[in-house]
This record gives C-alpha cells, structure tokens and sequence, in this order.
C-alpha cells in the first residue's frame, strides 16, 4: 500500500501540471461551445464575431501565464504591420506559444495563426477552438490564402520531432523543413524568429528515446509523455524581422533563420553564442530557471 501510494504520488507529481493544462484547454472549447450555442452564432472561425470570447480566453491564460511562468513578452515590436511568418522553438509542450498568442491579442487585438501538425486535428473534442484559435494544417496554400489576407503565420519547423527529441541543449531538430522559407519568398514577406527563455525547464521529455523515436518516425503520433510543469521562469523574445529580399535563395533564408532563432537575427554565429549565453543557460538549469522568478532586472 505504501509502495503504491508512492508511486501514484510521484506519477501524480511528475503529470499533474500537464494534464491541467489539457484540462483548460478542453475547458476553453467548451466555453467555446456555450457561447456559440447562446448567441447563435453561425459565423466564421476567424471572424470578429468571436473576439469578446477570445478576449475571455486569452485573458484566462495570461492570468494564468503571469501567476505560473511569471511570463514576459519582448520584442512585440519587431511584429510588421501586416503579414509575416513567425518561427519559433517548439518545447516539450508548446504552453509559451500559448502564451505568446493570448497576450500578443490582448495587446495587438491580432490573431496569428498557427500551423500545427496533422495529428492535433485528430484530437477528439477541440474542432471550435482549433477553428477560433486560428489554427491551420499548414500547406502551402492555406498559408499563402492567410498571408494574402494579411494574417501573421507562425510555424515550427522543428514540430513534433523538436517537441519529444530536443532537450536542455535546445537543439533545433528541423532536418530538411525548407517549406516555410520557400512560401515566405513566394509571399513576399518577412520572417521572424521568437524563442522562449526556459521553455525545456519547464517542461521536459524522459531520456530514454530510442524506442519512442522509433515508434514516432513508423507512426508520427507523439507517444511520449511529457513530464514537469515547475513555475520557471518564461520570457518570449521576438527577433527582428528577416526582410524579403528578391535574390535570396531558399537554402540561403534558412540558413539565415536557422542562425538567428534563438532569440533575435543576428548574421553571425558568434554573435548568437554570445545571446544564447546571456538569455539561456546551455544545458538548461531547472534550478537557475526557478531563480530567476525572483530576478526583477530588466533583460
């Protein structure tokens, strides 16, 4: 009995943050749903008709956001006016990006969309939020309509293989993901790195991986569960917009993303060792990441 007691707490210790957060998020789509259903509402995902209800949602997780992760956002100004296309780290489990949507909209009433992998669409249960949320399957398409349009296209290209392979090196995992700076060229338009200070602090993956990778790569369902949840210290940079320029080519523009990521688009390597240096701790240190909620200078 206590042997199992003790297991049933570690196991409760290690998951309880991360099943909360699934938790709000169906509770977010069934918020979602009764609002529908009360006001008859019938029209668009995307359109204005939903932002009292996306400004309700977005104010849950910021509040949410500053009580948990302490989060701060920087560099909301390298966001062009109209369209570009975010790339951005992918952790563990992607709760900073949440983060950055819900206070990017409630400082900027602007809703990015997101290109997420094909199984979240799978996911029984979140069809309106999805939809309300701005979240797109990605092809090349879908992001070239939005961009059109006018929209900000965020995108991982490291996806689900970063979340569930990366670790406290913060490793980028985008293999031969070209596809985003190939639709920015035929956009026109921008790229602009973003990464989250602490992301894989926050919330991490077990280090036995060889199985897990193999069953990944057969199936592309992440099977993995991520573990963590301790209230570190969050802090979102956004880089300085790479421009588009007409003779790039697109090896050339991710090699140049690739190099400025981290935190902002430097064109030297040495130059982003010295950001990665000052903002992040490599390897990640869980200990130093929980000191640093108490760390009231400015970065």
């Amino acid at each position: 009995v206590i042997i199992g007691s003790l297991t049933i707490s570690a196991i409760l210790v290690f998951f309880i943050v991360p099943l909360t957060i699934v938790f709000f998020i169906y509770l977010s789509n069934i918020l979602l749903l009764i609002y529908q259903r009360n006001n008859e509402v019938k029209a668009d995902p995307l359109s204005d008709v939903w932002n009292s209800v996306r400004k309700t949602i977005a104010s849950f997780w910021d509040i949410y956001a500053r009580i948990w992760h302490g989060y701060e956002l920087h560099g909301v100004e390298n966001l062009p006016e109209g369209p570009g296309i975010l790339v951005y780290y992918h952790g563990a489990i992607p709760i900073d990006y949440l983060y950055f949507l819900s206070r990017l909209f409630l400082w900027k009433k602007r809703l990015c969309l997101s290109v997420a992998d094909h199984f979240v669409f799978r996911l029984p249960g979140l069809k309106l939020l999805l939809g309300v949320t701005g979240v797109i399957p990605g092809t090349r398409e879908e992001c070239l309509v939005a961009l059109k349009n006018g929209y900000l296209v965020s995108i991982s290209p490291g996806g689900v293989r970063e979340a569930l392979f990366s670790d406290e090196s913060y490793q980028l995992m985008w293999g031969n993901r070209k596809g985003f700076a190939q639709v920015a060229l035929e956009a026109k338009v921008p790229i602009i790195p973003m990464y989250t200070q602490n992301v894989r602090e926050g919330y991490r993956m077990f280090k036995e991986r060889r199985f897990f990778r193999q069953l990944y790569e057969s199936t592309r369902l992440p099977f993995t569960p991520p573990y963590g949840g301790l209230p570190v210290k969050f802090r979102t940079y956004i880089g300085k917009p790479i421009p588009y320029d007409p003779n790039i080519t697109t090896e050339e523009l991710v090699e140049k993303v690739c190099k400025g990521k981290i935190l902002f688009s430097f064109q030297t390597k040495t130059a982003v060792q010295a950001l990665i240096s000052k903002h992040q701790t490599i390897p990640g240190n869980i200990w130093k990441a929980l000191l640093e909620r108490f760390d009231k200078r400015r970065k």
